[in-house]
């Protein structure tokens, strides 16, 4: 499970997962970390997710899974976003839990989800991911990756 460390003064290390974010004029830019590639992912999904909503406490309705196909870093933080943009406008699914695991030839992603109407609605719900600047990449102290998303 991925840990919350909002605390803008958090610095990545390699013994700590986080994410935080910081507003744009029309959309946010999300950074996170972790100690590998999987966990750095779920911790930016739950970046993204809380851009838009305050999921403490909500209870999953469902579990859903995702397998993406193997591809570049970049690509692969992009395609998972894209997935739970797309879960989000056309199920009304929101993850309020997350993992991710390597599986052979891709990876594997397990989302407990909520409804939308089941969260705290507390900003404008994202509807694009940016490629510009759009990196996932190992680093001294694991892996790291940053995103803008569109509001």
């Amino acid at each position: 499970m991925v840990g919350d460390t909002s605390d803008p003064g958090q610095a990545p290390r390699r013994d700590r997962s986080g994410h935080r974010s910081v507003a744009q004029e029309d959309d946010v830019r999300i950074e996170a970390w972790a100690a590998s590639r999987e966990h750095c992912l779920a911790e930016a999904v739950v970046a993204m997710v809380e851009c838009f909503a305050d999921v403490s406490g909500v209870r999953p309705t469902g579990v859903d899974r995702i397998r993406l196909a193997e591809t570049s870093d970049d690509d692969l933080l992009a395609a998972l976003l894209d997935e739970i943009l797309y879960r989000l406008e056309a199920y009304g699914q929101v993850p309020v839990d997350v993992e991710a695991d390597e599986a052979e030839g891709g990876l594997d992603v397990r989302l407990a989800v909520a409804g939308l109407a089941d969260v705290r609605v507390t900003g404008e719900v994202p509807t694009d991911v940016g490629w510009e600047d759009l990196r996932l990449s190992p680093g001294p102290y694991g892996w790291s990756c940053a995103v803008t998303v569109d509001g």
